[in-house]
């Protein structure tokens, strides 16, 4: 599959994650109304309320706001991820998904870079900004192999270094920009001549039909990126794939959910936790459960039962005791 021809640089994704507001607040600000790009965006907001459109129409003077599935993409425009929902390009229209979570976010961004790379190929210029963790890595690879260009942010100035830092270690960026230059930059790649179509990987459009569920055998694509791990996806428990040939080291899900290697350490570590405040939860519950019934069977005059349930509440708030301590780090576990 090819892309089809294209002649100028016009269409923009930028992903941004912690830190990163302040830099889309400038660098709408310093672009000029007629800005010749569309502009795409993610900034990790999970599924909480969102007042991002707003705060962009206040600074700049391009039309910022969440699409409509189906919006086509209009030059000096800014279109903005919804919460909780995975934006899409797709034939040069919007595409708006509740797909699976990539990196532990909806909307995420490498969903977005890569349908990018898939459906514009060269004239695709990406954007990575501020953030924790890696997500927006594996899009800027994507772009860069269907011929588009890779802009980052200095990771030097950024209030989290983390995501450009990893999209420097791993994609053959072509500028790194402080963001009092970002505007400028973006300014001088737009018009320019997108150059010759790209033929698009294999593996990606394998990973892009997983992401959002068009994938006739999802086993079988899974298959081809990679091999079983002995891992469980934190999101639904299925087996996870780990993908051949990644950097940063990458898994996947059959039924779409997406991790790098980090953000599944700290999805791993976050349920973790979540267990063990469930569990002494449990316990205490059981605890209290345990000494209620003993005073029943004392009134009863049934002594020897309450004892012994009174002797298993003991048990049980040993336990529990213990592992609080190793939860808040105050101790080990017996």
């Amino acid at each position: 599959m090819d892309h089809g021809t294209s002649s100028r640089r016009d269409i923009i994704v930028i992903g941004s994650s912690a830190g990163g507001v302040p830099v889309l607040l400038d660098l709408v600000a310093a672009l000029p109304p007629r800005f010749p790009a569309s502009i795409l965006l993610v900034q990790h907001i999970g599924a909480q309320p969102s007042v991002l459109p707003e705060l962009l129409n206040r600074r700049g003077r391009l039309p910022a706001s969440f699409p409509r599935a189906g919006q086509l993409l209009e030059p000096g425009t800014v279109f903005v991820a919804p919460p909780d929902q995975h934006l899409l390009l797709v034939d040069g229209a919007v595409r708006l998904t509740r797909d699976a979570k990539e990196n532990h976010a909806r909307p995420a961004i490498d969903p977005l870079f890569r349908s990018a790379a898939i459906a514009q190929g060269p004239r695709v210029i990406g954007v990575i900004l501020s953030g924790r963790l890696d997500d927006g890595t594996s899009g800027l690879q994507a772009i860069k192999a269907c011929g588009g260009v890779a802009v980052v942010q200095d990771p030097d100035e950024a209030e989290e270094p983390s995501m450009p830092r990893s999209a420097i270690d791993n994609v053959g960026v072509d500028a790194v920009v402080p963001s009092a230059n970002l505007a400028q930059t973006l300014q001088s790649l737009v018009g320019q001549p997108a150059g010759r179509p790209v033929s698009i990987p294999a593996d990606l459009l394998c990973e892009h039909q997983l992401s959002t569920g068009e994938a006739p055998d999802p086993m079988q694509n899974l298959d081809a990126l990679g091999k079983p791990s002995k891992i469980v996806c934190p999101e639904c428990s299925g087996v996870l794939w780990e993908l051949s040939d990644t950097k940063p080291q990458r898994y996947r899900c059959h039924t779409g959910h997406a991790f790098t290697l980090n953000s599944l350490l700290q999805t791993q570590a976050s349920r973790t936790d979540t267990a063990l405040w469930s569990a002494l939860r449990a316990l205490q519950e059981r605890e209290q459960l345990l000494r209620s019934a003993a005073q029943a069977h004392r009134r009863l005059q049934a002594e020897a039962e309450g004892a012994r349930l009174e002797f298993e509440a003991e048990h049980i708030a040993r336990h529990s005791q213990q592992l609080q301590r190793l939860i808040t780090g105050e101790g080990e576990l017996a």
